[in-house]
């Protein structure tokens, strides 16, 4: 129960339906589509996309998604890996004799092709009870019309603008600098291309004048991308993995992601009684650390494309956790894995819609880092994401760049499921820390028995790079109870992530979403 005394947010309660997403536009779009007839998968795509001028720092045509849906009337949950592949022409070992030991992050070899559209296609055809072309309406409006900068992506653009490159400058700038709360932001050319998709589906994204476009944008920067590789881009349907917490099932999608990251997390997590600590105390941190550091070393070790990862069963094996969990001293830090190869980002959307059916879909979206490679199709208005920049250039790392090889993702959607039914789908952006982030907003439900809102509502710490971060809402005691344990504590540079979720409770038929304050967005129902 929240304490009407210290200020926070309440959840919302709702019968009919409900979207959580990280901006007020995009939840009041959902709902519109929802009462005008749409389901879940309409409501999440429109949203979705039209986060893509509300958030253009996050994410965007030019990115990836990855989507879990339960349909209405059953409980099995469906997985669609959105993920773009490398193009054909890559080769792991010019750029190594070329001097790269990682992939430049701003470069045309960090672009993998884009496969949000075609996942949005997919979406809309498999599940979807509107067109595809009717669901982007909204969306297209606000492209074109504009969309007031909200204090957030304020904020992230004061920190990312100098991203931008070439003509990327002039679609997202407003006089070379970036934009501030109340600016405008239209981004024409993307409605145009939004319209082609609306249009003619799929094909208006991967092939045609948008992809002659991006390919001409790609190869005059070096990069080997061909209409071929465009055209080809597919989405494929995947079966989710799960792992038990204390009666409960996570669910996640399969590798390339780094969900079976966070199931590990959790399943080490559970061989400590954290209910008998204070959630926001030291103790607490100092097991969820080092927790993290065993689990993401063996996501950097293994988690790759699918049908180059052979590791898959070690990292959910119960017994893998067990053996992890018996390496934590809780009285010492201990030194950092491996650091990984892959880059960084914290910049991602997540969003979830439940409808009165009760589909519900889970949905998260990314051009990688912040405002992604940096470079736009000017014709088309694309800003290309940075995803390639997950790969490795280690030679025979199964997450090694290759040819039509997906790199290993962070972003990774969920739903938490008891007694063999959804109970709720949640997700939690911020890159590097969404496994870490899964499992603090479960273990906050499920051991501190806190409701959604308030498990999203208090400060993070996150376990990366051989320091534990901090947000500012730690005492000072704990800080120093921390560094007592060996812990280089730091400040965290920003908020740590950002999450949504939506309760879905059927006794007493009512939907009860959360919104993270980190983010400008909010729950909304009706």
């Amino acid at each position: 129960m929240s304490d009407f005394q210290n200020a926070g947010r309440s959840l919302v309660v709702a019968k009919n339906g409900m979207a959580a997403t990280s901006h007020p536009l995009a939840s009041q779009v959902a709902i519109s589509v929802l009462r005008d007839g749409g389901n879940a998968a309409d409501a999440a795509i429109a949203a979705a996309v039209l986060l893509g001028v509300c958030e253009p720092q996050m994410t965007g045509l030019g990115g990836d998604c990855f989507v879990l849906v339960k349909p209405a009337g059953e409980e099995r949950v469906h997985g669609i890996n959105g993920s773009g592949r490398a193009a054909a022409g890559v080769n792991a070992a010019a750029l190594r004799a070329k001097g790269h030991s990682v992939i430049d992050e701003h470069s045309a070899d960090a672009i993998t092709i884009p496969g949000a559209v075609d996942a949005f296609a997919k979406l809309s055809a498999d599940w979807g009870r509107k067109s595809l072309g009717d669901v982007l309406q909204p969306a297209i409006k606000y492209f074109r019309e504009g969309v007031p900068v909200a204090p957030r992506v304020a904020f992230d653009y004061e920190a990312s603008s100098d991203n931008l490159k070439g003509a990327a400058r002039d679609k997202f700038l407003k006089d070379d600098r970036a934009l501030q709360v109340g600016d405008d932001l239209r981004l024409p050319d993307q409605a145009a291309t939004l319209e082609r998709i609306a249009e003619e589906g799929r094909d208006g994204f991967y092939t045609g004048s948008v992809a002659e476009d991006m390919v001409e944008t790609l190869q005059a920067l070096g990069g080997t991308h061909t209409l071929e590789d465009f055209r080809t881009c597919k989405t494929d349907d995947v079966e989710p993995v799960s792992g038990d917490y204390k009666g409960h099932d996570l669910i996640e999608l399969p590798p390339n992601g780094q969900g079976a990251a966070a199931i590990l997390l959790c399943k080490i997590l559970s061989h400590f009684d954290l209910a008998s600590l204070d959630p926001y105390g030291a103790d607490r941190v100092h097991i969820e650390a080092e927790a993290t550091k065993l689990a993401y070393d063996a996501r950097n070790r293994f988690i790759s494309d699918a049908d180059h990862m052979t590791r898959l069963d070690h990292m959910l094996s119960d017994e893998t956790a067990s053996r992890l969990a018996a390496l934590i001293d809780p009285h010492m830090a201990m030194e950092g894995p491996a650091a990984a190869s892959e880059a960084v980002h914290r910049d991602t959307i997540y969003l979830t819609v439940v409808d009165k059916d009760r589909m519900a879909v889970s949905l998260i979206y990314s051009i990688f880092h912040s405002f992604g490679s940096g470079i736009v199709a000017p014709k088309s208005g694309i800003l290309f994401h940075n995803r390639g920049a997950g790969f490795t250039l280690e030679e025979g790392h199964p997450n090694e760049l290759g040819p039509g090889k997906r790199p290993m993702h962070t972003i990774i959607p969920a739903m938490l499921a008891r007694e063999g039914r959804v109970m709720m789908p949640f997700g939690v952006m911020g890159g590097q820390y969404q496994a870490a982030g899964h499992a603090r907003f479960v273990t906050n439900l499920v051991d501190f028995g806190m409701d959604a809102q308030t498990a999203m509502d208090g400060p993070r710490a996150f376990a990366e790079a051989g320091e534990l971060r901090l947000e500012r809402g730690y005492s000072a005691d704990v800080r120093k109870a921390l560094m007592a344990k060996g812990h280089k504590v730091m400040d965290a540079d920003g908020p740590i992530g950002g999450s949504q979720s939506i309760q879905i409770d059927n006794e007493r038929g009512i939907l009860t979403g959360a919104s993270d304050p980190r983010k400008d967005g909010c729950a909304l129902g009706y």
